[in-house]
């Protein structure tokens, strides 16, 4: 059977490319919160996520101090990489609206992301830095 698993230059390009991503995080009364988030990336840095404070995201992460993402594709051939790690969270400030404006661009397009951006604050939002120490990545393409 052929290895799959990426090259460390593989998927911190991947996880650089453009996904939504799957966050993770422990959750003391039950199963972790597993939720789709934006997310940014830049090969050798953090995952950077942004979110409400007072969300259930901020507060879970604000508790666990550790949480997971994952990026993968959904078409053929398949592939992932998993990320692990501490997690920090740090209010925002002015110069991250223009960061903010930038990642809605980068999802939704140059017209609905500065739409989307221009009714941002960031007021009680939080960019939750997720440090990768643990990888796990999956290339089926490498089967064939």
């Amino acid at each position: 059977m052929a290895d799959l698993q990426m090259t460390d230059d593989e998927r911190q390009q991947f996880l650089a490319d453009l996904h939504v991503g799957v966050l993770g995080i422990e959750r003391a009364d039950g199963p972790p919160l597993v939720v789709p988030v934006w997310y940014d990336y830049n090969a050798g840095g953090d995952v950077e996520v942004y979110t409400g404070a007072d969300s259930l995201k901020g507060r879970l992460a604000a508790a666990a101090a550790r949480g997971s993402l994952c990026a993968q594709t959904e078409s053929l051939p398949y592939k992932y990489v998993t990320v692990e790690g501490p997690v920090m969270l740090e209010p925002l400030v002015e110069a991250d609206l223009e960061k903010l404006s930038a990642m809605a661009i980068r999802y939704l397009g140059e017209e609905l992301g500065a739409g989307y951006a221009a009714g941002q604050s960031i007021e009680g939002q939080v960019r939750l830095r997720l440090w990768p120490q643990r990888w796990l990545s999956v290339d089926y393409g490498r089967q064939f």
